[in-house]
């Protein structure tokens, strides 16, 4: 699997917070929170910032009558801004190129077709825009090329963004972002990272990566246990050997919603996003003379946030927020 730290994206998000408790509940919070503020301030490079959340009254209820713990959820477009909808009476079908390497945001389902959540959130786009897509499933490091061979239209695998990319390729708003997250034992009675008694307090973390980084530039009094990989530091954690593991949050999701946590861990603070050390996210990839579709996208993907598919996605492939 290829590393989520390194994955780029463009804006911070807001945070909306749903209950899981039903689909009602989830599509409620969902309407109850189009009247939030768009975007968070941009994280400043090598800052410790951390993404905004709002509550939805659907959630407060649900979480009040006991249901599951709210989920939230980011939103990265603007619930205030109206785009346009496109022109697409001309348009042929539009070729999506992916990968299937990446669970769970893409990769190959039972029937053999790609699938995940950018692969369903790629769908969900082109119904939005009433036209005909298709999705085919290529090696990733093949897929710029093809792109720019036109062998496809649009490519939706996880693609850093950065100036590099740009000058060969025209992005959409991003549709992901990574944030790194703090994670404790269950129960554990510590102190949230950034509070007063917090200075001191061992943090696992994976050696050499950006998350070590960024410890290092933000909570220099910290002392750091390195690792070989997030299942060992995961493993040290649920073990008793540190109090704290700093990572990627989707792959720490992915690990407390596995077997090998035994439900014994969750995310405290945060989450924390930095454009230097965790990226700037991902988008959909389109040739930089397709300006008119990357806005098409950027409108169908501003679509599902408003109706709630967006959510119901995200719900469906990350029972563990990593927001």
């Amino acid at each position: 699997m290829r590393s989520v730290a390194s994955l780029r994206t463009i804006f911070n998000p807001n945070l909306r917070i749903v209950a899981t408790a039903t689909v009602v509940l989830v599509l409620l919070a969902a309407a109850s929170l189009m009247m939030a503020p768009a975007f968070a301030a941009p994280a400043t490079a090598g800052s410790a910032t951390t993404a905004p959340a709002t509550t939805g009254p659907a959630a407060a209820e649900a979480a009040a009558a006991g249901s599951r713990p709210a989920v939230r959820i980011p939103m990265f477009g603007n619930p205030n801004t109206r785009l346009e909808r496109p022109d697409m009476s001309g348009a042929g079908t539009i070729r999506i190129l992916t990968d299937d390497s990446f669970p769970p945001l893409n990769f190959t389902g039972d029937d053999n077709r790609p699938t995940g959540f950018t692969v369903d959130l790629a769908r969900a786009a082109c119904d939005r825009l009433a036209v005909a897509c298709t999705i085919q499933a290529r090696r990733f490091d093949t897929l710029l090329d093809a792109l720019a061979a036109g062998k496809g239209d649009v490519v939706i695998a996880a693609i850093p963004v950065t100036p590099r990319l740009l000058e060969r390729f025209t992005v959409t708003r991003p549709y992901m972002r990574f944030p790194g997250r703090f994670m404790v034992k269950n129960g554990a009675a510590l102190p949230t990272p950034g509070a007063k008694d917090f200075a001191g307090k061992t943090v696992g973390v994976v050696a050499g990566s950006a998350h070590e980084a960024w410890l290092k530039a933000n909570f220099p009094a910290s002392p750091l246990k390195a690792y070989a990989d997030l299942p060992a530091a995961g493993a040290g954690l649920r073990a008793g050997e540190i109090p704290y593991v700093f990572g990627d949050g989707l792959s720490m999701a992915l690990w407390q919603d596995g077997s090998l946590a035994g439900n014994c861990c969750g995310f405290t603070g945060g989450p924390y996003l930095s454009d230097a050390f965790f990226g700037e996210g991902v988008g959909f990839v389109v040739r930089r003379n397709d300006a008119a579709l990357q806005r098409a996208f950027d409108y169908a993907l501003q679509q599902t946030w408003s109706d709630g598919r967006y959510d119901e996605l995200y719900l469906r492939y990350f029972p563990v927020s990593f927001f």
